[in-house]
């Protein structure tokens, strides 16, 4: 794999990579953050990243909420110039465990921008015919373009982990796949891929409590699956192949962020405010204007 000094991003490493004292910075998975345990190898702590913490709330929920949708406006309005500036392109990859929030994440962070510079693929299991190539064929296909936005719910990083917990793949195949995603994500940030990966942390009462409430009520019924619940017995184990995932596939081009997200509302803050400063960052601008319009007068 390569390493930092090997990579050239045609962005500033300012978009990926929190400063010096900023709240995001102890949230990376990084040197900078409380994850790194050298006597285990790559493997991240997530007990040392608190599920419950809220860093970037005001401590009023209320003023919160206001937050997320005065940066939800503020998104719409970069977005149309990120389309605008057609430079870039940006992943927002969203993973996490059941019911951690990603689908409210997309509708909470994203509700104001317009579905024609931002789209949203929520992935599954794979059908037969992408299960005959590569497991990265599929996620090929759906990366941004140029201008374009857009928001996995899940990812390729469903690779690494239910093939891991049930044993399917080997360590072996595992440390290869972390590889192969590496190189594809180095590939996409190479080329213009501002890539956003966002890991949401909840603690396993708070997965019992939102589950449970899937069960009590009606207008949730249909969320909630038996599925989920042979999943939750599995809690540990998956905890473990995030950890081993976090530590192997958190690059310079591509880092991860855990975002504690027991409580909703600071979950969509957090992300809308990683959003924004983002796109802020790539010091986007119009194009020029072309010189045959220059004082064109329409009749």
């Amino acid at each position: 794999m390569a390493s930092f000094s090997d990579v050239v991003l045609p962005f500033p490493s300012s978009t990926l990579h929190a400063g010096k004292g900023s709240l995001w910075r102890d949230w990376q998975v990084g040197e900078s953050s409380p994850d790194n345990d050298k006597k285990n190898g790559n493997r991240v702590s997530l007990a040392k990243f608190k599920t419950d913490a809220k860093p970037y709330s005001t401590g009023n929920k209320l003023e919160d909420k206001a937050a997320v949708e005065a940066l939800a406006q503020e998104i719409d309005g970069l977005q149309n110039l990120f389309f605008a500036d057609g430079r870039f392109k940006m992943l927002v990859v969203l993973q996490g465990t059941d019911t951690s929030g990603k689908d409210g994440t997309v509708r909470g962070v994203f509700a104001r921008t317009s579905p024609l510079g931002v789209h949203t693929v929520g992935w599954k299991a794979p059908t037969e015919t992408e299960r005959a190539h590569d497991f990265l064929w599929r996620i090929h296909q759906r990366v941004p373009g140029a201008g374009q936005i857009m928001v996995f719910n899940r990812s390729h990083y469903e690779d690494v982990l239910v093939p891991v917990v049930n044993r399917w793949i080997t360590p072996e195949q595992t440390r290869q796949r972390y590889q192969h995603i590496n190189e594809f994500e180095q590939l996409l940030a190479e080329s213009g891929t501002v890539i956003l990966k966002c890991m949401l942390h909840i603690s396993k009462e708070e997965q019992r409590e939102r589950l449970q409430d899937r069960i009590d009520d009606p207008t949730k019924h249909w969320k909630f699956s038996m599925g989920d619940v042979e999943v939750r017995k599995q809690w540990d184990d998956y905890q473990r192949a995030y950890e081993d995932l976090l530590g192997a596939t958190s690059t310079p081009w591509a880092p991860w962020t855990v975002v504690p997200a027991n409580t909703k509302t600071h979950r969509n803050l957090m992300i809308a405010t990683l959003v924004r400063d983002c796109l802020k960052a790539l010091d986007l601008r119009f194009p020029p204007q072309d010189p045959t319009h220059a004082g064109l007068r329409i009749e």
